[in-house]
């Protein structure tokens, strides 16, 4: 028998409160207290459950260097009519292209980061419903 598991991304900053409110505003959640101190929770929409904890000695990661490589990164799937909204919305709430070609014609997948400096992608593909 399986046990009934559920997974959330843990994402660590200097200020949760805030990047909690850019997610929740860019995925249409809502954010609510989190189960540990210190944390607070995206939740919503379609299987939306994100949780942005307070890291004291926080630093932003420094991706692309090979050093420092990417750990982990939200994707975020839209349909493919939509991609051009979802990045002027995103940007317009604060996220901040990494794309070198941005703005350069089509793309199927777009790269920023977050206001903590966390990157995620906006990506054209079949939403779950």
């Amino acid at each position: 028998m399986t046990v009934a598991k559920t997974s959330v991304l843990v994402l660590d900053c200097a200020e949760p409160e805030s990047l909690a409110l850019f997610y929740a505003d860019l995925l249409g959640a809502q954010v609510r207290a989190g189960e540990e101190p210190d944390t607070v929770e995206v939740v919503g929409g379609a299987g939306v459950h994100l949780a942005v904890r307070r890291d004291h000695g926080y630093a932003p990661p420094s991706w692309p260097r090979p050093e420092d490589s990417q750990q982990a990164h939200l994707r975020i799937v839209v349909a493919p009519a939509d991609l051009d909204e979802a990045e002027r919305e995103a940007v317009s709430l604060g996220a901040r292209p990494l794309s070198p070609d941005a703005g350069e014609g089509p793309r199927d997948a777009r790269l920023f980061s977050d206001p903590a400096g966390h990157s995620f992608t906006l990506a054209a593909g079949r939403r779950p419903q």
